[in-house]
């Protein structure tokens, strides 16, 4: 039985990994309802934010058919950023999504911000957390190591397909270049 009608979970998924996905299925195993909100949705083509909002929303939506988890269990809501101005950034949330009850995360400050707006907000256990990062996927990626088996096959060949690969090189040499 789950605690809670709507939950919301936070994210940049850049990309999407096993860890995030390991997230969800926790997370749905306690609410009927998942929000995934896709934060800083207006950055992409960046080192540490390579993938469009799109892309993002898309990988997503992949991981979670491959896993078997109905598009009714879950509802994507990609949410621009307030630039630095995080007394706005819940507000921000609460006009772009439906209403939630709960909301999980491990972040810092993502748990204060929610909680100082007066919502019950509740850790997720870490899956592997060093290697499930979208970090290291990014420099693993960018290294030209094994970063396939970090993601879901799914979002893998999805990466490749879009040209995300080179993406990530390219963005990685033009840093290179301003250092």
């Amino acid at each position: 039985m789950t605690a809670w009608s709507r939950g919301a979970y936070v994210g940049r998924f850049q990309p999407f990994h096993n860890g995030h996905l390991k997230c969800i299925e926790y997370i749905l195993s306690r609410v009927n309802e998942l929000i995934i909100i896709l934060g800083s949705a207006q950055y992409s083509h960046t080192l540490k934010n390579p993938f469009t909002a799109g892309e993002r929303i898309e990988m997503i939506r992949l991981a979670l058919r491959e896993a078997g988890i109905s598009c009714e269990k879950y509802i994507i809501v990609p949410v621009p950023d307030t630039n630095g101005v995080h007394a706005e950034w819940v507000s921000r949330v609460l006009s772009y999504t439906p209403k939630f009850e709960v909301v999980f995360s491990n972040d810092p400050l993502t748990r204060r911000l929610f909680i100082e707006a007066g919502f019950e907000v509740k850790g997720i256990p870490y899956f592997n957390r060093e290697t499930f990062s979208a970090t290291e996927v990014r420099r693993r990626i960018i290294a030209g190591e094994n970063w396939e088996k970090l993601v879901p096959p799914s979002v893998a060949s999805y990466i490749k397909s879009i040209g995300g690969v080179e993406r990530l090189k390219t963005l990685s040499l033009k840093d290179r270049v301003k250092a």
